[in-house]
């Protein structure tokens, strides 16, 4: 039951990270029961979990739908991942491995490149280049308690920072921050690090507000 609870789990994550689902959409569950081969307890079980890790919302009436925040529910979280994303950057800074500093080069060149061949082109594309670099980021922080951390985060406002490339220059500016932070971690430079980081994955309330209402 556990290895079926998972795959239910692992599906709906995949959704949310594809941009299948969005916020506010309504999770089928018959249609997870049908695709998967199995019963309505698994499912259940899996939007118990999700429901903890504050990624769907439950209703008796409406079922399960993916977490859409207000705006002080956005604004809050993204207080905390803007730190936990600076704090990856800054443990980086300090443990960077060589394979680590070869897997950042490859991910901060692939968004450059992205950048200089698209402009403000295939946004969602360069929105899965845009998650490669700060995964390789988490994970040369060497800590998979805050790498967890930070994808749960991630996933609440991952369709807000999909749209946020549709905007004109966006896709520039983030590659030109990534190859900033990139140079800070490769030359050991911690707090540096950590703070452009912070700042990088920070929206202004204004833009929030944009954001809210085009995902509403």
């Amino acid at each position: 039951m556990a290895g079926q609870t998972e795959t239910i789990i692992h599906a709906v994550l995949k959704g949310i990270d594809t941009g299948v689902l969005n916020p506010g959409d309504t999770i089928d569950e018959q249609m997870l029961i049908d695709a998967h081969n199995v019963s309505r307890t698994p499912v259940r079980e899996a939007m118990i979990q999700l429901e903890t890790a504050g990624l769907i919302t439950r209703n008796p009436r409406k079922g399960a739908t993916v977490f859409r925040p207000t705006l002080e529910e956005f604004l809050a979280i993204l207080e905390v991942h803007a730190k936990l994303e600076g704090q990856a950057a800054g443990l980086a800074a300090r443990r960077l491995s060589k394979s680590h500093a070869a897997a950042l080069e490859e991910a901060t060149a692939a968004c450059e490149a992205h950048a200089a061949r698209h402009g403000d082109g295939l946004p969602d594309l360069y929105y899965q280049l845009n998650l490669d670099f700060h995964r390789v980021v988490a994970e040369a922080a060497g800590n998979p308690f805050l790498l967890d951390m930070i994808k749960t985060n991630a996933r609440k406002l991952m369709a807000y920072y999909r749209a946020r490339y549709h905007y004109a220059g966006v896709i520039a500016t983030s590659a030109r921050e990534h190859r900033e932070i990139a140079m800070l971690i490769a030359n050991r430079q911690a707090d540096e690090a950590e703070e452009t980081m912070a700042r990088h994955v920070s929206f202004d309330h204004v833009t929030a507000l944009d954001l809210l209402a085009a995902l509403a």
